[in-house]
C-alpha cells in the first residue's frame, strides 16, 4: 500500500464536500486546490560574507524536504553595494506529497511556536486566490537546530491555490487547518 500525506486525504475526504457545499459548485473538479508552496528568504548580509547563501541554503533544504536554489541580484544598486549576478537570497518550491508534509508541519508544529501567536492575518492574499505569510524567525520549524544559527531570518511563504477569488481561496486554507485571527 503507498503511502499518501494526511492532509491528501483530508483534502478528498472534509475540505471538498465542505467547499462544494458552501460555494454550491456542480462538480469536485471545480473546487479549488493547492497547485504549490513557495518558500522564499532573502538574506541581505549575503552581500559581505558569501557563507549565509550556504547556510539559507542547507536551513531551507531542511524545512522544504527538497534542495533549494540561491536568488541572485537583476540589477546594479551602489548604495548597498550590489552587483547583477551576486546571490541574495534562496527559494524553494515544492508541490505534490511533499507540499501536503510541509503543510503538516507548518500548522500543527511550526505555527504553534511563534511567540504571542494568535492566528495568521488575512491580509496577504493578492486578489487571485494565493496567499503569502511571512514568518519572522526561522528557528519556529523545528528541522533547524537552534544553537547552529548565526543570525534570524525572516521566511516568505506563499500558498499558490487554483481559486479564482480571496473567498474561495481563504475558505480552502481555513478547511486545511491554518488558523486565521478572528476578528
Amino acid at each position: 500500500m503507498a503511502y499518501t500525506p494526511r492532509l491528501r486525504e483530508k483534502y478528498t475526504k472534509d475540505v471538498v464536500p465542505a467547499l462544494m457545499a458552501q460555494f454550491s459548485y456542480k462538480s469536485p473538479m471545480q473546487v479549488p486546490k493547492i497547485l504549490k508552496v513557495c518558500i522564499n528568504q532573502g538574506l541581505g548580509d549575503a552581500i559581505t560574507d558569501k557563507k549565509f547563501i550556504d547556510t539559507g541554503i542547507s536551513e531551507m533544504t531542511m524545512i522544504a524536504g527538497q534542495k533549494a536554489v540561491p536568488t541572485k541580484s537583476k540589477k546594479d544598486i551602489s548604495n548597498f553595494k550590489l552587483r547583477k549576478g551576486m546571490p541574495i537570497g534562496v527559494r524553494v518550491t515544492i508541490r505534490g506529497d511533499k507540499m501536503y508534509e510541509f503543510l503538516d508541519r507548518l500548522i500543527s508544529v511550526a505555527l504553534p511556536r511563534v511567540r504571542d501567536f494568535r492566528g495568521i492575518g488575512d491580509k496577504g492574499f493578492d486578489g487571485r486566490g494565493n496567499y503569502t505569510l511571512g514568518i519572522t524567525e526561522q528557528i519556529i520549524f523545528p528541522e533547524i537546530d537552534i544553537d547552529k544559527v548565526a543570525k534570524i531570518n525572516g521566511v516568505d511563504i506563499t500558498f499558490v491555490t487554483s481559486a479564482r477569488t480571496d473567498r474561495e481561496a481563504h475558505a480552502l486554507l481555513k478547511e486545511f487547518g491554518l488558523p486565521f485571527k478572528t476578528k
